[in-house]
Protein backbone atom coordinates (compact mmCIF):
# COMPACT_ATOMS: atom_id res chain seq x y z
CA UNK A 1 0.00 0.00 0.00
CA UNK A 2 1.22 3.49 -0.83
CA UNK A 3 0.17 5.18 2.41
CA UNK A 4 0.44 4.24 6.04
CA UNK A 5 -2.69 2.82 7.59
CA UNK A 6 -4.52 5.23 9.83
CA UNK A 7 -4.57 4.23 13.52
CA UNK A 8 -5.32 6.05 16.71
CA UNK A 9 -2.35 4.16 18.14
CA UNK A 10 -0.27 1.19 17.15
CA UNK A 11 -1.58 -2.07 18.62
CA UNK A 12 0.82 -4.38 20.42
CA UNK A 13 0.97 -8.15 19.94
CA UNK A 14 -1.03 -8.74 23.14
CA UNK A 15 -3.63 -6.17 22.08
CA UNK A 16 -4.03 -8.08 18.81
CA UNK A 17 -4.54 -11.29 20.77
CA UNK A 18 -7.11 -9.59 22.98
CA UNK A 19 -8.92 -8.25 19.91
CA UNK A 20 -8.91 -11.74 18.38
CA UNK A 21 -10.29 -13.23 21.61
CA UNK A 22 -13.09 -10.65 21.67
CA UNK A 23 -14.02 -11.25 18.03
CA UNK A 24 -13.97 -15.03 18.46
CA UNK A 25 -16.15 -14.78 21.54
CA UNK A 26 -18.79 -12.75 19.68
CA UNK A 27 -18.69 -15.08 16.69
CA UNK A 28 -19.10 -18.15 18.92
CA UNK A 29 -22.05 -16.59 20.75
CA UNK A 30 -23.73 -15.85 17.41
CA UNK A 31 -22.96 -19.38 16.26
CA UNK A 32 -24.45 -20.87 19.44
CA UNK A 33 -27.63 -18.85 18.90
CA UNK A 34 -27.72 -19.99 15.26
CA UNK A 35 -27.33 -23.64 16.31
CA UNK A 36 -30.20 -23.23 18.79
CA UNK A 37 -32.46 -21.77 16.11
CA UNK A 38 -31.49 -24.54 13.67
CA UNK A 39 -32.23 -27.20 16.31
CA UNK A 40 -35.67 -25.69 16.85
CA UNK A 41 -36.45 -26.02 13.13
CA UNK A 42 -34.45 -29.20 12.52
CA UNK A 43 -37.35 -31.14 10.96
CA UNK A 44 -38.13 -28.36 8.48
CA UNK A 45 -34.44 -28.03 7.54
CA UNK A 46 -34.07 -31.78 7.10
CA UNK A 47 -37.16 -31.92 4.88
CA UNK A 48 -35.72 -29.12 2.74
CA UNK A 49 -32.38 -30.94 2.37
CA UNK A 50 -34.11 -34.26 1.69
CA UNK A 51 -36.30 -32.96 -1.14
CA UNK A 52 -33.73 -33.21 -4.01
CA UNK A 53 -32.95 -36.82 -3.10
CA UNK A 54 -36.63 -37.78 -2.83
CA UNK A 55 -37.38 -36.11 -6.17
CA UNK A 56 -34.51 -37.98 -7.84
CA UNK A 57 -35.68 -41.25 -6.25
CA UNK A 58 -39.12 -40.90 -7.81
CA UNK A 59 -37.74 -39.61 -11.12
CA UNK A 60 -35.59 -42.75 -11.49
CA UNK A 61 -38.58 -45.01 -10.88
CA UNK A 62 -37.11 -46.82 -7.87
CA UNK A 63 -39.80 -48.94 -6.12
CA UNK A 64 -41.10 -47.78 -2.74
CA UNK A 65 -41.03 -44.43 -1.05
CA UNK A 66 -37.70 -42.73 -0.24
CA UNK A 67 -36.85 -42.80 3.44
CA UNK A 68 -34.05 -42.00 5.87
CA UNK A 69 -32.85 -44.68 8.27
CA UNK A 70 -30.65 -44.98 11.34
CA UNK A 71 -29.03 -48.07 12.85
CA UNK A 72 -28.48 -47.23 16.53
CA UNK A 73 -30.91 -45.44 18.89
CA UNK A 74 -28.58 -42.46 19.27
CA UNK A 75 -27.85 -42.05 15.56
CA UNK A 76 -30.88 -39.84 14.92
CA UNK A 77 -29.87 -37.47 17.72
CA UNK A 78 -26.30 -37.21 16.41
CA UNK A 79 -27.57 -36.63 12.87
CA UNK A 80 -29.87 -33.84 14.05
CA UNK A 81 -26.98 -32.33 15.99
CA UNK A 82 -24.80 -32.29 12.85
CA UNK A 83 -27.68 -30.70 10.98
CA UNK A 84 -28.04 -28.00 13.64
CA UNK A 85 -24.31 -27.27 13.59
CA UNK A 86 -24.45 -26.82 9.82
CA UNK A 87 -27.60 -24.69 9.95
CA UNK A 88 -26.18 -22.57 12.74
CA UNK A 89 -23.21 -21.66 10.56
CA UNK A 90 -25.51 -20.33 7.84
CA UNK A 91 -27.66 -18.40 10.32
CA UNK A 92 -24.66 -16.84 12.06
CA UNK A 93 -22.76 -16.11 8.83
CA UNK A 94 -23.45 -12.32 8.83
CA UNK A 95 -22.14 -11.92 12.38
CA UNK A 96 -19.12 -14.16 11.72
CA UNK A 97 -18.16 -12.18 8.62
CA UNK A 98 -18.68 -8.93 10.50
CA UNK A 99 -16.33 -10.05 13.27
CA UNK A 100 -13.78 -11.15 10.68
CA UNK A 101 -13.89 -7.73 9.08
CA UNK A 102 -13.68 -6.08 12.51
CA UNK A 103 -10.46 -7.96 13.24
CA UNK A 104 -8.90 -7.04 9.88
CA UNK A 105 -10.12 -3.41 9.83
CA UNK A 106 -7.43 -1.89 12.15
CA UNK A 107 -4.83 -2.64 9.46
CA UNK A 108 -6.78 -0.88 6.71
CA UNK A 109 -6.98 2.73 5.55
CA UNK A 110 -9.86 4.88 6.71
CA UNK A 111 -11.37 4.88 3.21
CA UNK A 112 -11.26 1.07 3.14
CA UNK A 113 -12.99 0.67 6.50
CA UNK A 114 -16.20 2.05 5.02
CA UNK A 115 -16.58 -1.18 3.02
CA UNK A 116 -17.61 -3.13 6.13
CA UNK A 117 -21.32 -3.22 5.23
CA UNK A 118 -20.79 -4.26 1.58
CA UNK A 119 -18.24 -6.86 2.71
CA UNK A 120 -20.60 -8.42 5.25
CA UNK A 121 -23.55 -8.30 2.85
CA UNK A 122 -21.82 -9.78 -0.18
CA UNK A 123 -19.80 -12.37 1.75
CA UNK A 124 -23.01 -13.63 3.36
CA UNK A 125 -24.89 -13.46 0.05
CA UNK A 126 -22.19 -15.41 -1.79
CA UNK A 127 -21.86 -18.04 0.95
CA UNK A 128 -25.59 -18.66 1.17
CA UNK A 129 -25.93 -18.37 -2.62
CA UNK A 130 -23.29 -21.06 -3.06
CA UNK A 131 -25.23 -23.38 -0.77
CA UNK A 132 -28.46 -22.66 -2.66
CA UNK A 133 -26.71 -23.34 -5.96
CA UNK A 134 -25.56 -26.69 -4.63
CA UNK A 135 -29.05 -27.57 -3.39
CA UNK A 136 -30.84 -26.43 -6.54
CA UNK A 137 -28.38 -27.47 -9.27
CA UNK A 138 -25.69 -29.84 -7.99
CA UNK A 139 -27.83 -32.04 -5.74
CA UNK A 140 -30.37 -33.08 -8.43
CA UNK A 141 -27.60 -33.85 -10.94
CA UNK A 142 -25.57 -35.83 -8.41
CA UNK A 143 -28.53 -37.77 -7.02
CA UNK A 144 -29.88 -38.52 -10.49
CA UNK A 145 -26.52 -40.04 -11.38
CA UNK A 146 -26.19 -42.21 -8.27
CA UNK A 147 -29.82 -43.33 -8.14
CA UNK A 148 -29.75 -43.89 -11.88
CA UNK A 149 -27.41 -46.82 -11.22
CA UNK A 150 -30.18 -48.49 -9.21
CA UNK A 151 -32.66 -47.65 -11.95
CA UNK A 152 -30.47 -49.33 -14.58
CA UNK A 153 -30.23 -52.41 -12.39
CA UNK A 154 -34.03 -52.56 -12.27
CA UNK A 155 -34.12 -52.55 -16.08
CA UNK A 156 -31.67 -55.48 -16.10
CA UNK A 157 -33.92 -57.53 -13.81
CA UNK A 158 -31.97 -56.86 -10.61
CA UNK A 159 -33.64 -55.61 -7.44
CA UNK A 160 -31.50 -52.89 -5.83
CA UNK A 161 -33.15 -50.70 -3.21
CA UNK A 162 -31.05 -47.88 -1.71
CA UNK A 163 -30.98 -47.78 2.09
CA UNK A 164 -29.97 -44.24 3.01
CA UNK A 165 -28.63 -43.70 6.52
CA UNK A 166 -29.55 -40.39 8.07
CA UNK A 167 -26.10 -39.50 9.40
CA UNK A 168 -24.25 -40.43 6.23
CA UNK A 169 -26.70 -38.48 4.09
CA UNK A 170 -26.24 -35.34 6.16
CA UNK A 171 -22.44 -35.74 6.05
CA UNK A 172 -22.65 -35.95 2.26
CA UNK A 173 -24.92 -32.90 2.06
CA UNK A 174 -22.80 -30.88 4.48
CA UNK A 175 -19.66 -31.56 2.43
CA UNK A 176 -21.27 -30.28 -0.76
CA UNK A 177 -23.00 -27.28 0.83
CA UNK A 178 -19.82 -26.07 2.54
CA UNK A 179 -17.78 -26.65 -0.62
CA UNK A 180 -20.13 -24.57 -2.75
CA UNK A 181 -20.45 -21.90 -0.06
CA UNK A 182 -16.67 -21.52 0.14
CA UNK A 183 -15.95 -21.49 -3.59
CA UNK A 184 -18.62 -18.83 -4.13
CA UNK A 185 -16.54 -16.54 -1.92
CA UNK A 186 -13.85 -16.49 -4.63
CA UNK A 187 -14.93 -13.17 -6.27
CA UNK A 188 -14.85 -11.38 -2.93
CA UNK A 189 -11.43 -12.82 -2.08
CA UNK A 190 -9.94 -11.83 -5.43
CA UNK A 191 -11.52 -8.36 -5.24
CA UNK A 192 -9.98 -7.87 -1.79
CA UNK A 193 -6.55 -8.99 -3.05
CA UNK A 194 -6.77 -6.75 -6.12
CA UNK A 195 -7.78 -3.72 -4.06
CA UNK A 196 -4.83 -4.38 -1.76
CA UNK A 197 -2.51 -4.44 -4.79
CA UNK A 198 -1.46 -8.07 -4.30
CA UNK A 199 -2.81 -9.11 -7.71
CA UNK A 200 -4.23 -7.28 -10.72
CA UNK A 201 -6.49 -8.21 -13.60
CA UNK A 202 -3.57 -8.81 -15.96
CA UNK A 203 -1.96 -11.37 -13.66
CA UNK A 204 -5.31 -13.06 -13.11
CA UNK A 205 -5.95 -13.22 -16.84
CA UNK A 206 -2.55 -14.78 -17.52
CA UNK A 207 -3.17 -17.37 -14.78
CA UNK A 208 -6.61 -18.20 -16.19
CA UNK A 209 -5.60 -21.29 -18.18
CA UNK A 210 -3.93 -22.77 -15.10
CA UNK A 211 -6.90 -21.91 -12.93
CA UNK A 212 -9.14 -24.06 -15.13
CA UNK A 213 -6.89 -27.01 -14.27
CA UNK A 214 -6.94 -26.05 -10.59
CA UNK A 215 -10.76 -25.83 -10.66
CA UNK A 216 -11.13 -29.37 -11.96
CA UNK A 217 -8.62 -30.66 -9.41
CA UNK A 218 -10.60 -28.96 -6.63
CA UNK A 219 -13.82 -30.40 -8.06
CA UNK A 220 -12.28 -33.88 -8.04
CA UNK A 221 -11.12 -33.53 -4.42
CA UNK A 222 -14.17 -32.02 -2.72
CA UNK A 223 -17.03 -33.45 -4.80
CA UNK A 224 -18.38 -37.02 -4.95
CA UNK A 225 -16.31 -39.42 -7.09
CA UNK A 226 -18.15 -39.04 -10.38
CA UNK A 227 -17.37 -36.88 -13.39
CA UNK A 228 -20.78 -35.17 -13.39
CA UNK A 229 -20.39 -33.77 -9.87
CA UNK A 230 -16.85 -32.64 -10.59
CA UNK A 231 -17.99 -30.73 -13.67
CA UNK A 232 -20.91 -29.18 -11.78
CA UNK A 233 -18.43 -27.81 -9.23
CA UNK A 234 -15.57 -26.91 -11.58
CA UNK A 235 -17.62 -24.99 -14.17
CA UNK A 236 -19.12 -22.41 -11.76
CA UNK A 237 -15.71 -22.07 -10.11
CA UNK A 238 -14.21 -21.13 -13.50
CA UNK A 239 -17.07 -18.71 -14.22
CA UNK A 240 -16.62 -17.07 -10.83
CA UNK A 241 -12.88 -16.70 -11.46
CA UNK A 242 -13.32 -14.94 -14.79
CA UNK A 243 -16.07 -12.76 -13.32
CA UNK A 244 -13.55 -11.84 -10.62
CA UNK A 245 -11.16 -10.63 -13.32
CA UNK A 246 -13.82 -8.11 -14.35
CA UNK A 247 -14.20 -6.94 -10.74
CA UNK A 248 -10.42 -6.58 -10.44
CA UNK A 249 -10.35 -4.59 -13.70
CA UNK A 250 -12.95 -2.04 -12.54
CA UNK A 251 -12.23 -1.82 -8.79
CA UNK A 252 -8.72 -3.16 -8.21
CA UNK A 253 -5.31 -1.61 -8.73
CA UNK A 254 -4.20 -1.46 -12.35
CA UNK A 255 -1.07 -3.13 -13.80
CA UNK A 256 2.06 -1.02 -13.98
CA UNK A 257 3.31 0.23 -17.39
CA UNK A 258 6.19 -2.24 -17.09
CA UNK A 259 3.76 -5.15 -16.60
CA UNK A 260 1.67 -4.04 -19.58
CA UNK A 261 4.76 -3.73 -21.78
CA UNK A 262 6.05 -7.15 -20.71
CA UNK A 263 2.66 -8.71 -21.41
CA UNK A 264 2.56 -7.11 -24.87
CA UNK A 265 6.02 -8.50 -25.66
CA UNK A 266 4.98 -11.94 -24.42
CA UNK A 267 1.85 -11.97 -26.59
CA UNK A 268 3.86 -10.80 -29.61
CA UNK A 269 6.41 -13.58 -29.05
CA UNK A 270 3.65 -16.15 -28.74
CA UNK A 271 2.04 -14.87 -31.95
CA UNK A 272 5.34 -15.21 -33.82
CA UNK A 273 5.82 -18.73 -32.42
CA UNK A 274 2.35 -19.74 -33.64
CA UNK A 275 3.02 -18.30 -37.09
CA UNK A 276 6.36 -20.11 -37.26
CA UNK A 277 4.72 -23.38 -36.22
CA UNK A 278 2.03 -22.99 -38.90
CA UNK A 279 4.68 -22.18 -41.52
CA UNK A 280 6.68 -25.31 -40.64
CA UNK A 281 3.57 -27.48 -40.79
CA UNK A 282 2.71 -26.08 -44.23
CA UNK A 283 6.22 -26.78 -45.45
CA UNK A 284 6.13 -30.33 -44.05
CA UNK A 285 2.78 -31.02 -45.71
CA UNK A 286 4.06 -29.58 -49.02
CA UNK A 287 7.21 -31.70 -48.83
CA UNK A 288 5.20 -34.83 -48.01
CA UNK A 289 2.83 -34.12 -50.91
CA UNK A 290 5.75 -33.61 -53.31
CA UNK A 291 7.41 -36.82 -52.16
CA UNK A 292 4.18 -38.72 -52.65
CA UNK A 293 3.78 -37.29 -56.16
CA UNK A 294 7.23 -38.63 -57.15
Amino acid sequence: MSQAAEHDEKMTFWQHLEELRKRLKRALIAYAIGVTVAWTYRDEILAWLWKPFADSWRAQGIPGEPSLNFAAPGDAFMAYMKLSLMGGLLIAAPVIFHQLWGFVAPGLYAKEKKYVIPFVFFSTLLFVGGGLFGWRIAFPITFDYFLGLAGMAQNAGLSITPVVMMGEYLDFVRQLLLAFGIIFELPLLILFLSMAGIVNWLQLLRFGRWFVLVAFIVGAVVSPPDATSQIVMAVPLCLLYFASIGLAYFFGQQPTPEQLAADKERREAERKDREESRRKRREERAAAKAAKAK
